[in-house]
């Protein structure tokens, strides 16, 4: 877990990029109604968590750099017994100054009286503006009545949160990679649970059924919904799994992570169905297989963030030539949007607390150069559509992704979903032994 030294630590680096004049807030996530009275499973705000470490709803993080009486503030629900009796214990404005280490804690219920004051000769505001409609309407209204208490002194200027914070959380500490490895290795085990039901017959609902059994034994909660997709299903780069049964001679993409203190983990594979790779597959998966060696080659401190993807596109562009499924020559298809046909994707993203976390790709109109610390995904991958007639029936139909989670390190990188065997034999091996 995360230390309360980490959180402050990522709190007083805030507060200085801000500099003294800000008023940075932030709140919680909502909770949000699946139906009628019925919640989705609750998530913390990846923000709100990366700063605090927090985890209820209905709450407000008030970050004042140079405030006498504590730069750090929250609003959030004070303890109340009957609500209590139904939920759990609510963590309360003590338990927020003892346990989370906030300066000061103030109830949730008084903040329309208590914040427009703490806003008064503050230069600008620092918040998300856009991502929550209700929170950006009390934004409004704590401006309205700060003017008419204190005689029109408001903020001056609005700014938004996220090239500050995103900055901090693209760069993984030592705590952070910790909970990155557990998710990775549940992750890989989630995986290995599910190839039970990777057998013809079985139905993609039961592979994921294993895999998400598997992530909460092992205490960790899903990522993000697993993608099953049987047969040609896997050119559906999204799906989801249904009752399609898995049939003998095909590939099943299985893309799945584990999140694991809110931190997450991303592997994909591609499975025969049947125990072993057949002709045009194996030598579609022996293609995708050589380009993400080719980017992961790539990964480490100094290289732009794209040239992985350079890499591995052109090493499946020069497959694809030599498979016959594009005529043009793999300088053709690298020139234009040819190669889309087959490889619509990119090759990876950023990953921490989101599955597609925060971190610019460029600076300046370039690519971002890796530096120890990111972690991201590798994942090249092709799509033949079962209905494309351009190419032999043999290739139709079949998607193939290969992924793993990728540390940048001092020297070079570290593949976290390692534990996984991705080379064809392995693979068969892994499933006749499953």
């Amino acid at each position: 877990m995360i230390a309360a030294e980490e959180y402050r630590r990522r709190r007083r680096e805030l507060l200085c990029m801000a500099g003294e004049g800000a008023a940075i807030l932030l709140a919680a996530a909502p909770v949000r109604l699946r139906n009628a009275d019925v919640a989705f499973p609750y998530r913390q705000d990846s923000d709100f968590l990366y700063l605090t470490g927090f985890p209820e709803p209905e709450a407000v993080l008030v970050l004042l750099p140079g405030r006498v009486h504590g730069e750090v503030v929250l609003f959030c629900r004070e303890r109340d017994p009957d609500y209590e009796r139904w939920h759990g214990p609510l963590v309360g404005t003590e338990g927020a100054v003892r346990e989370y280490g906030m300066d000061d804690a103030f109830p949730l219920e008084d903040i329309d009286e208590i914040l427009p004051g703490m806003l008064e000769e503050r230069a600008r505001v620092i918040c998300h503006f856009g991502r929550d409609g209700g929170f950006d309407a009390r934004l409004l209204g704590w401006m309205r009545r700060l003017r008419e208490l204190r005689g029109g002194v408001v903020p001056k200027t609005f700014a938004a949160l996220g090239p500050l914070i995103n900055e901090l959380r693209l760069y993984k500490s030592r705590a952070e990679m910790k909970l990155l490895r557990e998710a990775a290795r549940v992750t890989v085990a989630a995986h290995r649970a599910a190839l039970r039901a990777v057998r013809p017959g079985r139905r993609e609902y039961e592979v994921e059924a294993e895999c998400l059994y598997a992530l909460r034994r092992l205490g960790a909660v899903p990522a993000f919904p697993p993608i099953v997709a049987a047969g040609a299903h896997a050119c559906v780069l999204h799906h989801h799994a249904d009752a399609t049964p898995l049939r003998e001679g095909t590939l099943l993409l299985l893309d799945a992570g584990a999140e694991v203190g809110g931190y997450a983990c991303d592997l994909s594979r591609s499975y025969p169905v049947g125990g072993r790779y057949e002709g045009a597959q194996r030598a579609l998966y022996e293609v995708v297989l050589a380009a993400q060696h080719a980017a992961l080659a790539e990964v480490r401190p100094g290289r732009p963030f794209d040239a992985a993807y350079h890499a591995a596109r052109r090493v499946l562009a020069e497959g694809l030539c030599a498979l016959g499924l594009w005529r043009g020559g793999a300088e053709a298809a690298l020139a234009g949007d040819a190669l889309r046909r087959f490889v619509p994707g990119k090759t990876g993203h950023w990953l921490g607390l989101d599955v597609h976390d925060v971190g610019d790709y460029q600076l300046g109109g370039l690519s971002r150069l890796l530096e120890p610390g990111m972690v991201l995904t590798v994942e090249p991958g092709v799509y033949v559509p079962v209905e494309d007639t351009t190419v032999d029936a043999c290739w139709r139909g079949i998607g193939i992704r290969i992924e793993d989670t990728v540390a940048v390190t001092a020297d070079g990188h570290e593949v976290l979903t390692a534990a996984l065997p991705k080379a064809p034999t392995e693979v068969e091996a892994l499933l006749a032994s499953s």
